[in-house]
């Protein structure tokens, strides 16, 4: 898909062969990505959902593992799943629009604790905590 990395970082341990197979069980063929590391060697990989339930834990395992090999400690892979805990794109949008008209149409000044109470209800710090 156009929107997918023109680059992948992967564990070296998963050949081609995998990566191409297992591209098809993901949601949108949205393969594992790479999309930040810390310098003691954690990484952060997002995965979007496996369509086949029934093959979900044989290749989130298979990946997971992967991973864990490349780890400079061998450290077991957390998983979150953040759907569950993040707000969706619309509501992200909502609350940006909350806040820009809040910012246009209340003047700080005026009401300060008004204007903080408004910021706090758009729930964009929130979010974007």
């Amino acid at each position: 898909p156009p929107s997918l990395p023109e680059y992948f970082v992967v564990p070296s341990s998963l050949a081609d062969q995998d990566l191409k197979l297992f591209s098809y069980s993901f949601i949108g063929r949205r393969m594992p990505s790479w999309s930040w590391n810390h310098p003691n060697g954690s990484a952060l990989v997002r995965m979007a959902n496996i369509k086949d339930v029934l093959q979900q834990r044989r290749i989130d395992q298979r990946i997971c593992n992967a991973i864990t090999r490349s780890h400079p400690q061998r450290s077991d892979v957390y998983k979150s799943d953040l759907d569950k805990c993040l707000p969706s794109i619309q509501e992200i949008q909502a609350a940006h629009i909350k806040l820009k008209q809040l910012c246009v149409n209340e003047p700080f000044e005026e009401t300060e604790e008004k204007w903080l109470s408004s910021l706090e209800n758009t729930h964009w710090l929130e979010y974007i905590r």
